[in-house]
């Protein structure tokens, strides 16, 4: 029997719905932002075709770091190159009417000089790779960022120190990184059990580090006067991970299925102390 009109409409805005709904914007992880933001560095306009874009689709999709997360479909890694091609034409063009602007139309193919001397301001971000056509100095910068660079952080499991609270989160993702003019490393941090809305632009050095690791019971001898640790914090208002030292230590006997040892911790952030069990304790990893 043919299908009516209207059943056959309904059928076209499902699968229309459907497609929709398989290109929303993936999370793609940190490792495969580097991978492909390479490739547009080395290819540039040339990494805009769909047999590439299958190939990472397929990749990444098989990747033993997805486990869990979404596959990838070829469509979506389409779009990332095309937003990031647009973004950075975009750049490119801004940044050269700036330049135009600062030193007038008829000097800026003579005065190399002025042309040099231009500066970002320290607030300006630089995204990186650059593709070619950008000005080699620019570029220069984006390939240096000063410290921990962003392949190290593809892997471990990491925990954020928000700059709204100055607590310590879990990461669930790096969504995004860049460099600022400054050299300085930053990225886009997603916090685990929050969604997209609490993103967070940080410092790596100073705002990203190894997760801190939960004690057992049995291991209360491991925590020493002047450890450095992450204690969870519970008052009326709030209740976080924040950095603390350990200032003394009332240990008790026990077995080792429940400690019952008292120690007092002065947090970082105001100084002020506190007594608490183990079980509000993580300790730093070894460095």
């Amino acid at each position: 029997m043919p299908k009516s009109s209207s059943h056959s409409d309904m059928e076209d805005e499902l699968n229309s719905v459907e497609r929709e709904n398989s290109l929303d914007p993936p999370e793609f992880t940190l490792s495969e932002i580097v991978e492909m933001r390479k490739l547009y560095n080395e290819m540039g306009e040339n990494s805009l075709n769909e047999q590439l874009y299958q190939e990472l689709g397929s990749k990444f999709s098989k990747s033993v770091h997805r486990c869990g997360k979404s596959s990838i479909r070829w469509e979506q890694v389409e779009s990332w190159f095309q937003d990031l091609h647009n973004e950075l034409e975009a750049k490119v063009s801004s940044f050269g009417q700036k330049v135009e602007k600062s030193v007038g139309p008829k000097k800026m193919a003579t005065d190399k000089t002025a042309a040099k001397s231009h500066s970002f301001d320290k607030s300006e971000e630089i995204n990186v790779p650059f593709p070619a056509k950008v000005q080699k100095n620019a570029v220069e910068i984006s390939r240096k960022p000063k410290g921990v660079t962003v392949a190290e952080l593809s892997e471990l499991a990491f925990e954020a120190k928000s700059s709204t609270d100055f607590a310590w989160y879990d990461v669930a993702s790096f969504v995004n990184y860049r460099v600022t003019s400054s050299g300085e490393l930053e990225v886009r941090v997603r916090y685990g059990g929050y969604d997209k809305d609490q993103d967070e632009w940080l410092n790596v050095k100073r705002a990203i580090r190894e997760r801190s690791i939960p004690l057992d019971d049995s291991e209360c001898e491991r925590v020493k006067v002047g450890d450095h640790v992450l204690c969870f914090r519970e008052n009326e208002d709030h209740a976080v991970h924040c950095d603390a030292h350990i200032v003394d230590i009332q240990r008790r006997s026990h077995d080792t299925k429940c400690c019952s040892c008292i120690f007092v911790v002065r947090y970082d952030q105001d100084f002020v102390e506190d007594q608490v069990h183990l079980d509000r304790l993580c300790c730093r990893p070894a460095s």
